[in-house]
């Protein structure tokens, strides 16, 4: 998914197997004499109905579910989302974009005919048929619990604006990025602007993030861009780690870039022109030819709501290397230097809650272990920066609280911690806080 160019995984193609039997023979190979010429008849007329019903599918509708060979060379369910004609070819030659209906939407992709295996074709019609029996045998809790499964993500959007969010979403406009040493395979749909709707691949200075449609023109760029790192004021610099705050509204071409970029992996309606209101916390990697951005955290200048962030991103050439908890504890660290708590806005992903959960967790159950004495949930926010409503729901979850004479009662057994501890996991890279120099945002007048 996101890998340098050069080691990027090849998507394997073949065409299907066939499934027809052979006819019955005897032991010496010869077909038997009192079932020779029916055997022969059925498996030749299965052979032209089989065929005259794979033609006579296509080209495939929107809507079709049938079985695709996927990268690992198997295959797999898939939904037909959208399709395209392949200009000079014939009449049924079409390409597909698929939803692989056992993985997440960013695997969503283009693929050609040959792909697919359309004795396996179930029909749009069929499925609506199918969907409308199944309703009708479900009780209300079960269709209840499925329409909250589909809204994964999107909880803050009603069933009308999901079905818009779907559709002005469902295919995937840019198929990769050049970032940086990195060519990346993109997640989900971005609105770019009208003018890049023939691109599929785009080039972004590592710097600026001003993107183009060509490597020239990109190459043209770097030889006049004059940045080395992102915009605006380095406030952490620990090693070769380095944080640099962005204020949306005195940068707000880069903000805007950068919520274009973050789209593309980010499943979520994300601001793209109101970037005002908010500050970008970009994390870089430094070495002698610049800072390159691994990944970032945007929050509102002003929240009501106590948030102190609203999106957050490692791109995936740096995932799985601690960035992403980086990200979190800084914010939290931010947060403690306001003399603020703070919270993640909601609503959150089933992945960002488990995230949390284990940033929580690991903050959490380290001071119980050292404490001694009574702690209150009071002390324990008053601490950590992280809200209340928090800390209750992550040690209720851990089942480390009762309720008992009218007050929550942690009960924290050295046996359970450490087990809990280990279960939560590593917490990834630390925060060196001596190394902050930031002072919170006040509203230039």
């Amino acid at each position: 998914m996101g890998s340098s160019a050069n080691t990027e995984t090849a998507m394997v193609i073949a065409t299907p197997a066939s499934n027809h039997n052979n006819p019955v023979t005897n032991g010496g190979g010869a077909i038997t004499n009192h079932t020779p010429a029916p055997i022969l008849d059925l498996v030749i007329s299965e052979s032209d109905s089989s065929k005259k019903r794979r033609t006579g599918v296509l080209p495939l509708e929107v809507g079709t579910r049938v079985m695709c060979q996927w990268r690992d060379g198997k295959y797999h369910p898939v939904k037909v989302i959208e399709r395209r004609k392949n200009y000079g070819g014939g009449n049924n030659d079409y390409e597909y974009y698929v939803h692989y209906t056992e993985f997440n939407r960013r695997l969503d992709e283009w693929i050609k005919l040959e792909q697919l295996d359309l004795d396996s074709v179930e029909c749009a019609l069929d499925e609506k048929v199918e969907d409308k029996v199944t309703s009708l045998k479900m009780t209300r809790h079960q269709k209840r619990k499925i329409d909250e499964t589909h809204v994964e993500g999107h909880e803050e959007l009603d069933a009308a604006s999901l079905r818009e969010h779907e559709e002005f979403t469902k295919v995937k406009n840019i198929a990769t990025i050049e970032l940086g040493k990195y060519e990346i395979e993109t997640w989900y749909f971005s609105p770019f602007p009208p003018e890049y709707n023939d691109c599929v691949k785009l080039f972004f200075c590592e710097f600026c993030l001003s993107f183009m449609k060509r490597k020239e023109q990109l190459q043209r760029h770097m030889r006049k861009c004059d940045l080395k790192h992102p915009p605006g004021d380095e406030i952490y610099r620990s090693s070769t780690l380095s944080m640099f705050e962005v204020d949306g509204k005195k940068n707000k071409v880069y903000a805007q870039n950068l919520c274009y970029l973050a789209k593309l992996f980010l499943d979520h309606k994300t601001l793209y022109y109101d970037v005002d209101l908010f500050l970008f916390y970009i994390l870089c990697e430094c070495d002698d030819r610049g800072c390159h951005m691994v990944g970032y955290f945007s929050k509102e200048k002003h929240s009501e709501e106590a948030y102190n962030l609203a999106c957050i991103l490692t791109l995936p050439p740096y995932q799985r290397k601690g960035y992403g908890k980086f990200l979190i504890a800084f914010s939290y660290e931010l947060s403690k230097k306001e003399g603020k708590v703070g919270t993640p806005e909601r609503p959150l992903s089933d992945l960002g809650l488990v995230s949390y959960r284990g940033y929580w967790t690991r903050i959490l159950l380290d001071i119980l272990k050292k404490h001694k004495g009574n702690i209150s949930i009071k002390e324990l926010s008053d601490m950590t920066a992280i809200k209340a409503e928090d800390i209750l729901s992550t040690l209720q979850s851990l089942e480390l609280i009762q309720y008992r004479k009218g007050q929550h009662v942690i009960c924290a057994d050295p046996k359970v911690l450490d087990r809990h501890l280990k279960a939560a996991g590593r917490g990834g890279l630390d925060v060196d806080v001596s190394k902050m120099i930031w002072t919170p945002y006040k509203e230039q007048s």
